[in-house]
């Protein structure tokens, strides 16, 4: 057999072998590849492990106050980091939003904490009420049980607040 002959076979053989080798190689390459892409950035922000959707719709100051204590209390023991709530108002307890309501300052206080609080428009129409009358830094939802059976349709806890 002389060079040109040899060199022949040689190509023929990768041509063969090629397309096995190329997998092989590919293969053996997958796994670090996946390995590197699953690796989270240090910076990247993981979602909150608690994330709960509070109701309330009793105007009885009592379980509003109980409302906020246990809103504070989760943040606190959970760590605000690890915690997202909504608290949603309809019906009567609408009234607790109002700005001139006793609970004011206590609603400031666990939206300080980064805790949303939801004024049902439903409520808000069937009361004659508009945003002026309202406490500053509230959001507003169309309709407040939708936003809670939304908030259960992805993945959220819901707790009765009254």
């Amino acid at each position: 057999m002389n060079g040109l002959d040899t060199t022949n076979a040689l190509r023929r053989r990768l041509v063969m072998r090629g397309p096995a080798l190329l997998t092989a190689a590919l293969l053996l390459a997958a796994p670090l590849g996946l390995w590197a892409q699953s690796a989270a950035p240090a910076t990247e922000t993981l979602a909150p492990r608690y994330r709960v959707v509070i109701q309330v719709s009793n105007p009885d100051p009592r379980g509003w106050h109980q409302t906020l204590t246990n809103a504070m209390s989760l943040t606190k023991n959970a760590g605000r980091e690890n915690v997202q709530i909504e608290i949603v108002v309809n019906g009567m307890a609408i009234g607790m939003l109002k700005y001139n309501s006793p609970e004011a300052k206590e609603v400031a206080a666990v939206l300080g904490l980064g805790v949303k609080v939801f004024a049902c428009g439903e409520t808000m129409k069937a009361l004659m009420l508009e945003k002026d009358d309202m406490l500053p830094n509230i959001g507003y939802v169309p309709g407040g049980l939708i936003e809670i059976l939304d908030r259960q349709r992805d993945g959220w806890h819901y707790v009765k607040g009254d």
